[in-house]
C-alpha cells in the first residue's frame, strides 16, 4: 500500500492570503466598511469561506448577509490566482515523496470545486490524487470523517498515512482518525494551535523526512 500525506490546502500547500484578503476588502469597501490587514485576515482563515466573513465583518460590528457571500464568491472566484503561491519548497517537496512512493490527497474546509481550481491554477493538481472539500462530504474538518473519506478517495488507509495543516483543525482531524498530524508552522495557525500534533515542520524542506519517520513500525 502507498503511503499517502494529506494536505490542507490554505496556509499549508498554498499561500492564498493576499487574494483571500484582497476580495475580502474589495466588499469591506463596498459595504462602508474599513479594510482589514493581511495579518487580520490570515488568522481568520481555516474554517471555510462562511465563517471568514462572519469573522470579517463581526471585526467591524457588523453580520454578513446572504448576498454578501454570493458577492464574496463570485469576487473571490474570478480573482483567486492573482497572487496565490505555492508555499517555497512544496514542489520540491511533493516531487521527492513522489519519487519515494508517496501518493497526495488535499483535505480542506474550501469548496471542492474552488479548491481544484487553485491547484490547477499554481501547477499543483498533478500530484494530487483526490481533493476532499468542505463540501465534498457530510462533514468536514475538525471532524475526522472529512479526513477519512479524502483518504477512501485517494484510495489510501489511514494505517499509511499522514496529515499535514496549520490550523487546529487539521491536527483535530488526524488525531481524531487516529493518523500522525505534522503542523505547519509557516502557515496561518498559531503556535497553540500545534499542541497535539505528532511533530512540527518549520518549512516544506523537513517534511519528506518527518513523514516517512512517522510512519516507521
Amino acid at each position: 500500500m502507498s503511503r499517502c500525506l494529506v494536505l490542507d490546502l490554505d496556509g499549508t500547500l498554498v499561500d492564498s492570503a493576499p487574494d483571500l484578503a484582497a476580495a475580502l476588502n474589495r466588499l469591506m469597501a463596498a459595504r462602508g466598511l474599513a479594510p482589514l490587514g493581511l495579518s487580520e485576515v490570515t488568522t481568520m482563515v481555516g474554517d471555510g469561506v462562511r465563517v471568514l466573513l462572519q469573522r470579517a465583518f463581526a471585526a467591524r460590528g457588523k453580520t454578513p448577509e446572504e448576498a454578501d457571500y454570493d458577492a464574496y464568491a463570485a469576487d473571490y472566484g474570478a480573482n483567486f490566482a492573482v497572487a496565490t503561491r505555492p508555499f517555497h519548497g512544496a514542489l520540491a517537496a511533493l516531487q521527492l515523496m513522489s519519487t519515494q512512493g508517496w501518493r497526495f490527497a488535499v483535505c480542506t474546509n474550501k469548496p471542492e470545486a474552488m479548491a481544484r481550481d487553485v491547484l490547477a491554477a499554481t501547477g499543483l493538481a498533478p500530484f494530487i490524487a483526490a481533493v476532499g472539500g468542505g463540501d465534498s462530504f457530510p462533514v468536514r474538518k475538525p471532524d475526522p470523517a472529512h479526513l477519512l473519506a479524502t483518504l477512501a478517495a485517494a484510495g489510501a488507509e489511514p494505517a499509511h498515512a499522514v496529515m499535514i495543516g496549520d490550523h487546529r483543525n487539521d491536527i483535530l482531524a488526524a488525531n481524531g482518525a487516529g493518523i500522525p498530524g505534522i503542523f505547519a508552522a509557516w502557515g496561518y495557525g498559531t503556535p497553540a494551535m500545534a499542541e497535539g500534533a505528532a511533530a512540527i515542520a518549520h518549512g516544506f524542506a523537513e517534511v519528506p523526512a518527518i513523514a516517512a519517520g512517522l510512519l516507521v513500525a
